[in-house]
């Protein structure tokens, strides 16, 4: 049998597959990331048994140091599986420059019809929609100040910017005790905690609670927002703050708590996913 002939082809083209894949892109892995990953895997199984579902990762850095399979391996492993429809959930909160690289990978493959789903905090209704979650974890107004922990982007061309100045606008406008501040960019954390110190803030709020707003804070949190040296509490304990950070415990190992420990908001993202499904019954 020769390779190249009728029987060739016909063994080596893979059966075509009649219903999409479900992607989900996630920035990395470790350790302490598998719980939070493996419930939004356990959610997407759940909403969607008759879908396979696919992981891929968008740190080049990961990806090489744990040999984690790119969005480009994924999405031609895909390919090679017979799909010709596929959806991409990227596990980001805001759409910055990473999802617009993520956009034009998918384009890569004209083999593939990828639909590229929506952020969490895609719309603004989304985010409103995530706040009524959020504030249920809120501090009240008697009790101290709410800082809600963006991750930020160091690029001052990156149009997400808007999003991380609206998004702070619209919460110190919501509420009275709410800020949001970001690890790079803008907001600026030390820009926001110098209006503090100016403001005399630590009169009115003697407990300062910090929020990540990211779906597993991971590092972020243990360093960044919560770590012992240069941190977002050591600079608001300076400034003579009580600092806490929200905890959840999951099989005995406590987190910080991300997005990816909110019920509600992990919904949201199958919504996501749903949406993104339904668009490929038009193709």
């Amino acid at each position: 049998m020769h390779q190249n002939g009728y029987i060739g082809r016909k063994m080596r083209t893979p059966q075509l597959q009649k219903k999409p894949a479900i992607i989900i892109a996630a920035f990395g892995t470790s350790s302490r990331a598998k719980t939070p990953l493996a419930l939004f895997q356990q959610g997407v199984e759940q909403r969607f048994p008759d879908h396979e579902l696919f992981w891929a990762y968008t740190s080049d850095i990961i990806c090489r140091k744990l040999k984690l399979p790119t969005i480009k391996e994924t999405l031609a492993q895909v390919e090679a599986a017979g799909y010709r429809r596929a959806v991409v959930q990227p596990l980001q909160i805001f759409p910055g420059t990473e999802y617009t690289q993520l956009a034009e990978t998918c384009e890569y493959f004209p083999g593939l019809r990828v639909v590229l789903s929506e952020t969490l905090f895609h719309r603004w209704e989304f985010i409103l929609d995530g706040l009524d979650v959020l504030e249920q974890d809120f501090l009240p107004a008697d009790k101290g100040l709410n800082i809600l922990a963006l991750h930020g982007t160091s690029l001052t061309a990156d149009p997400v910017n808007s999003a991380y100045l609206g998004f702070a606008e619209l919460v110190a406008d919501r509420y009275p005790n709410v800020i949001a501040a970001s690890i790079e960019g803008v907001p600026h954390h030390k820009a926001v905690f110098s209006r503090l110190e100016r403001e005399n803030c630590v009169e009115r709020y003697p407990l300062a609670q910090i929020i990540p707003i990211m779906y597993f804070s991971g590092i972020h949190a243990d360093n960044d927002l919560m770590g012992k040296e240069q941190s977002w509490r050591t600079t608001l304990e300076n400034m003579g703050f009580k600092v806490r950070c929200p905890m959840i415990e999951v099989d005995g190992n406590a987190f910080y708590k991300g997005l990816a420990h909110q019920a509600k908001l992990l919904e949201a993202f199958m919504e996501r996913i749903q949406r993104s499904l339904n668009l490929t019954e038009l193709f």
